[in-house]
């Protein structure tokens, strides 16, 4: 039985390691296509609309001229750490995502049939009926994402000063700056939900959140410190992912492309692919502790509704981001580092006491 158990874990863990990033390359893509329309739509212009039907064969495009573009890598970079760059910053966004709750334990379909045909193939009796819509969980997942996601800032740095040019440099310690001072307050916006729910474990925070017909969400508990925790997580989510307004490390009006300038190729694709993607783990992250993950009205009477909840509530960040690029104008750097320090530092502090107080009351 111990054998059986772990060959049903390790397969199950393959197949939604596979769908899981199927997915993300499907999403990337088409958000990709979807800012670029969007943006347009702001900016009273068309956006891609010549390559396929309205457009939509854009990323494709884009995606193909990244794999045939020559690589080409100046002579007087550090070649190793050039090199390694790229992958330290791109493999933690895609690590987090495995402990991510997408939706609760559902059956699968045709279950019958997959054991029928991997015990007629293998000889292995699976004998699957339900499924957890994540690959793995483990008590202390919250710290996991928060750790894995903070390497990212290493593969920024070493990406400018590996490039042995003042551009690339000068984007790399802006970057640096950056994040460290964000991730603070993004962390500590985290504290209060962590209080509410009392565990760091993703999926048993989402299911503190599953009362007053899935809609008992963070976001609204305890006398309204939990939108004041989700004020300053949204604000330093999207500086710790370069955005508009934050986008100092990139800044191409006065740094031609900040960090990765020296890139090109399939090695610029993997900056590229990071961004999107950490654009989408914050905005699971924020499903998640706030917007109560899978949670919504009809969940426990139909589970498979959990994941369409989940990937709404997705979407509606991501839109956020676009939306945030195509009206607010990027801050000075003296304004971003103030505004980090001595505004959103305080208000995440100030609000973890509110919290420990209102818990006293509202509990």
């Amino acid at each position: 039985m111990p054998d059986q158990q772990i060959i049903q874990f390790l397969v199950g863990s393959l197949i939604k390691i596979l769908v899981i990033f199927v997915f993300l390359q499907v999403l990337l893509m088409m958000l990709a296509y979807g800012e670029r329309r969007i943006l347009g739509f702001i900016q009273m212009r068309l956006g891609p609309n010549r390559t396929g039907p309205f457009g939509l064969l854009q990323s494709l495009a884009d995606g193909l001229k990244f794999i045939f573009k020559e690589d080409i890598i100046p002579t007087q970079v550090n070649r190793g750490l050039y090199i390694l760059a790229p992958a330290v910053v791109t493999i933690p966004a895609f690590m987090a995502l495995i402990i991510y709750p997408f939706g609760p334990t559902v059956p699968i379909p045709g279950a019958a049939f997959i054991n029928a045909t991997v015990h007629s193939l293998l000889g292995i009796d699976l004998n699957l009926t339900t499924m957890n819509l994540y690959v793995t969980n483990f008590n202390v997942g919250l710290l996991f994402v928060l750790a894995i996601t903070g390497i990212g800032v290493y593969g920024i740095v070493l990406a400018g000063w590996a490039s042995n040019s003042k551009y690339s440099l000068l984007g790399g310690l802006r970057s640096s700056a950056q994040l460290v001072s964000y991730e603070l307050a993004l962390s500590l916006s985290l504290i209060p939900v962590m209080m509410q729910s009392g565990s760091l474990d993703l999926v048993k925070i989402t299911e503190n959140q599953a009362g007053w017909f899935g809609l008992k969400w963070h976001i609204f508990n305890w006398g309204g410190t939990g939108f004041i925790a989700f004020f300053t997580y949204l604000i330093s989510a999207i500086a710790e992912t370069n955005r508009v307004p934050f986008d100092l490390p990139e800044a191409e009006t006065e740094l031609v492309a900040g960090f990765h300038t020296e890139y090109s190729a399939m090695k610029f694709l993997l900056f590229y692919l990071a961004e999107y993607t950490n654009m989408t783990t914050v905005s699971v992250l924020a499903s998640v502790m706030f917007l109560g993950g899978w949670n919504g009205p009809g969940v426990a009477q139909l589970p498979i509704l959990g994941l369409f909840y989940f990937l709404a509530k997705i979407f509606f960040f991501l839109f956020l981001y676009i939306w945030l690029r195509g009206t607010l104008p990027r801050f000075r750097y003296d304004q971003l580092m103030n505004f980090g320090w001595k505004f959103l530092m305080p208000v995440a502090l100030l609000n973890i006491i509110l919290s420990a107080i209102a818990g006293l009351f509202f509990a």
